[in-house]
């Protein structure tokens, strides 16, 4: 467990008001805060856009979750959301895994894993005796490939292989592509504060984002701010557009 250099996990933890965090990672969440004084209602968006589309997936039709970089747990996880769905939650952080399987021991509808979700094989393989690939399941990425330094086409274009038709995929990512020029430096300023820590951020554009969905139904709203997705809520917003998928036929 790296304790020495704040982790995005930890201060996603400390923005949401949980308790699972370091000195190092309260610190390093004041430094964005200096940035962008925003970012606290930024990580409540993105859970709130959460709840939101696990309820739209489930209104679909669809009782099978693997949520990649879940994170430390806090109010609203998927399998709450969704409590008669098989969910398999996925984190390399050591204190998110384990506090996740501390929260979730008595559900048996919920795996937890603790793998990287750039590589593809190992987290299908962690979930298969959990999740059934031959029917449509919900992948998510919500607030995290912002931190994923690969190619994110590349390495979503894998779970997609693995999808059976019908399936979703769904993203919330930071960017400075937005026409609002002051939010887009609010959302600088950000990716600015994690830049010491050890989840730097790498914004994308629109561009990126819709590449990264190749093999999909862009389903409306397309490349939304999260607090408007699937409708506008009136909120203020955070500068992380929110894309859902389905998996082609």
């Amino acid at each position: 467990m790296d304790v020495d250099r704040a982790n995005a996990a930890r201060i996603y933890d400390y923005f949401l008001g949980g308790a699972h965090h370091f000195e190092v990672d309260r610190k390093q969440a004041e430094l964005i805060l200096a940035g962008n004084p925003d970012m606290a209602h930024t990580c409540r968006a993105n859970r709130s856009y959460l709840r939101r589309l696990v309820r739209w997936c489930t209104a679909q039709g669809i009782d099978q979750f693997l949520d990649l970089g879940s994170g430390i747990p806090t109010v609203g996880n998927v399998h709450e959301i969704a409590p008669d769905a098989r969910v398999a939650y996925v984190d390399v952080e050591p204190v998110a895994v384990e506090y996740a399987r501390e929260l979730t021991a008595e559900h048996d509808r919920v795996h937890v894993v603790r793998a990287d979700l750039t590589v593809p094989g190992e987290v299908l393989d962690a979930v298969a005796g959990h999740l059934d690939l031959s029917r449509p399941v919900a992948v998510l990425a919500v607030a995290v490939l912002h931190f994923v330094d690969d190619d994110v086409a590349a390495v979503l274009g894998h779970y997609r292989d693995a999808m059976a038709p019908g399936g979703v995929l769904a993203i919330s990512h930071g960017s400075t592509d937005l026409d609002d020029p002051e939010l887009a430096a609010r959302t600088r300023a950000i990716q600015e504060g994690y830049r010491t820590s050890a989840s730097p951020v790498f914004l994308r554009d629109r561009a990126e984002l819709r590449r990264a969905f190749t093999g999909f139904e862009l389903v409306e709203p397309v490349m939304r701010d999260v607090v408007d997705w699937p409708a506008p809520t009136g909120e203020t917003p955070v500068g992380a557009y929110a894309v859902v998928g389905r998996r082609a036929a």
